[in-house]
């Protein structure tokens, strides 16, 4: 697996470097942000690690670009700006998933691997099922003509399920793709998004599967 790391702490970078190594990934550095731009672009990365404060350009404008160029390579925003806010925005920018310094080295490699395995898929302006509508860059949510407000957390739940409607997606598949974490007795964090979901959208549009997971569906169909 492909890595492109984008940080300007020069020593920070070279122990993302080393242990990423470690772990069997191969990977490219840069320090700037314009030229994790190109490299993103031209580059055939696996998934992209971004800092936010980079000169040049800042993660946020890395991100939004890429996005609106339509490169769709998995991004994870590795940042010491620890504010809720700053989660959101980077979401909104584009980012799949996001880890505040300083981390676990474990939990990076784990969150890796769940965006590797999420893979380089577009990503619609839109996502519809039902009268359920999501924008996946703004964070948009409505339900037919009321807007729900959600976390960041609870957005990047509620894409996943409109990603793949009518279909059970397992708690450890939600765990890898919203958390990047893999199992490990953490169901019980899906269950409380999910019902915080269902508060805010409609009991009736998740499904239990019992014993296999959740299923979003279409209340009218």
């Amino acid at each position: 697996m492909r890595i492109l790391v984008v940080e300007d702490d020069v020593r920070l970078a070279e122990v993302l470097y080393s242990g990423l190594r470690a772990e069997g990934f191969d990977v490219d550095v840069v320090h700037d942000g314009l030229e994790g731009y190109w490299q993103a672009c031209e580059g055939a990365h696996d998934v992209i690690v971004l800092d936010i404060l980079l000169p040049s350009m800042t993660g946020y404008a890395v991100a939004t670009r890429l996005r609106a160029d339509k490169v769709w390579t998995p991004l994870l925003m590795l940042t010491a700006k620890d504010g809720e806010y700053d989660e959101a925005d980077g979401l909104d920018a584009g980012a799949d998933d996001y880890l505040r310094k300083p981390f676990s080295f474990v939990v990076l490699t784990a969150r890796l691997r769940a965006l590797a395995r999420r893979g380089a898929s577009p990503r619609p302006r839109l996502l519809s099922h039902g009268g359920l509508v999501l924008d996946p860059g703004s964070g948009d949510c409505s339900v037919g003509a009321a807007p729900v407000s959600l976390q960041p957390r609870e957005r990047a739940l509620l894409e996943v399920l409109l990603r793949n409607p009518g279909r059970v997606l397992s708690k450890d598949r939600l765990l890898a793709a919203v958390w990047g974490l893999d199992g490990g007795g953490e169901g019980n964090l899906v269950e409380v998004y999910v019902s915080s979901l269902r508060r805010k959208i409609g009991s009736d549009r998740i499904a239990t599967v019992r014993g296999l997971g959740y299923r979003l569906l279409d209340p009218d169909a």
